[in-house]
């Protein structure tokens, strides 16, 4: 079953909800040296729930632009797959394309889009409608 954000009549696809699940973790491994959403509410804790709404997409914008930034600093052998289970590793492993450099742009979607840049896409297409995003499945 496939994951993804749902901006008013839009759809952008991410995968499965493992693979989501993995971006968040990392997130707050990395960056909220554990502590889920206590630097980053907004992604973390209400997108994470299933949805930001309208009066938050802003701060959200600003949340995920400073995530990717300090994302760019981390390479990519440091994903972590759960943040439950630190010894879980993403099922292709090590094995991942050249073109990836950083955790930045580790997250792919299974259309083959960077998932930040995606995420990025549906929030300012919520900003212009002034409504809010969900995390739905197909």
């Amino acid at each position: 079953m496939a994951v993804g954000f749902s901006v008013d009549y839009f759809w952008y696809e991410v995968g499965s909800g493992e693979f989501l699940h993995a971006f968040f973790s990392t997130i707050a491994y990395h960056l909220e040296n554990g502590k889920w959403g206590s630097r980053y509410p907004i992604i973390m804790r209400k997108l994470y729930q299933g949805e930001i709404e309208s009066k938050d997409i802003k701060l959200a914008i600003k949340e995920l632009k400073k995530i990717r930034s300090l994302l760019q600093r981390i390479s990519p052998e440091k994903v972590v797959w759960d943040i439950e289970d630190l010894s879980k590793q993403p099922p292709w492993g090590d094995n991942i394309s050249e073109e990836i450099t950083d955790l930045s742009n580790y997250f792919v979607t299974s259309s083959g889009e960077d998932l930040i840049i995606m995420l990025q896409e549906a929030l300012d297409q919520a900003k212009e409608l002034k409504v809010s995003l969900t995390i739905d499945t197909l």
